[in-house]
């Protein structure tokens, strides 16, 4: 039996999505992704829906373990996860070429971190006030 492994990131979220053949089924953390808050299920549902609407069917369930960061991060990390997990998959340039033109951080990590603090400072850009009088 097939099985895929692929990781995304979004800030300090990490996500791990394992894909094999079935029926059509995603699970995050060992919950069903259907009973997460309506925007979180849709944006997971996103590359779901590309791939019915290029190859008209969805044959494999995912199972993705996402650790760190927030909600927001979390969902993002493991879209990226389940989309390259899906072109690995399916081996389509159709459909790799579709999700970039829908939304390129489909595939593609945005690797933007946290800015480091200034020495001599607590913050990365505000300074301290100070009154020289």
């Amino acid at each position: 039996m097939e099985k895929i492994v692929k990781s995304g990131k979004r800030k300090t979220a990490i996500a791990r999505a394992i894909l094999v053949k079935g029926v059509g089924k995603v699970s995050i953390n060992k919950k069903d992704h259907k009973t997460f808050p309506e925007i979180n299920k849709l944006k997971i549902e996103e590359p779901l829906r590309i791939t019915k609407k290029i190859l008209g069917k969805t044959e494999f369930d995912v199972s993705i373990f996402v650790k760190g960061g927030g909600e927001k991060s979390q969902i993002e990390a493991a879209r990226l996860a389940l989309a390259k997990s899906i072109i690995e998959f399916t081996k389509s340039k159709e459909l790799e070429k579709a999700f970039l033109e829908y939304d390129r951080n489909l595939l593609i990590a945005d690797v933007r971190r946290k800015e480091a603090c200034k020495p001599g400072d607590s913050k990365a850009r505000k300074k301290r006030q100070s009154s020289k009088r």
